[in-house]
């Protein structure tokens, strides 16, 4: 394989990164779990995560590499922030928090993925 055919597969494992992401967040809108919560728990968000792992290496100098380390840095702020609301909902006066939180950071998560998918398609880095 050549160099261009090899950047051209990494474009396509990045839009499959943000296919699963996408696949999580619609799981979370479709079903009594928060979208946050699909997102760090789902098994799609899982495997782009492990993906993304794997295939860092080869977009290192690209401007791939900043949709990579977008949709790992979306991942890992949103499961901090899930975490803080858990604790939050197990002290009970804290639930009155928690539930704003989730929602908040959910459509955070929503917004991540959309805009990072969306400059993708158009040939976009994403900002550091």
């Amino acid at each position: 394989m050549n160099g261009q055919t090899d950047y051209e597969g990494l474009i396509a494992w990045t839009h499959v990164m943000y296919a699963l992401h996408a696949v999580s967040v619609f799981a979370g809108l479709a079903t009594p779990m928060f979208v946050v919560t699909a997102f760090v728990t789902g098994w799609p968000s899982i495997i782009a995560v492990l993906i993304n792992y794997v295939k860092r290496p080869q977009a290192a100098g690209t401007p791939l590499e900043s949709h990579l380390r977008w949709q790992l840095r979306s991942f890992w702020w949103a499961l901090l922030w899930s975490a803080i609301a858990i604790l939050l909902w197990l002290t009970i006066l804290g639930i009155v928090f928690a539930v704003p939180l989730l929602l908040l950071v959910g459509a955070w998560v929503v917004y991540r993925v959309a805009r990072g998918w969306l400059a993708l398609l158009g040939g976009k880095p994403m900002p550091v």
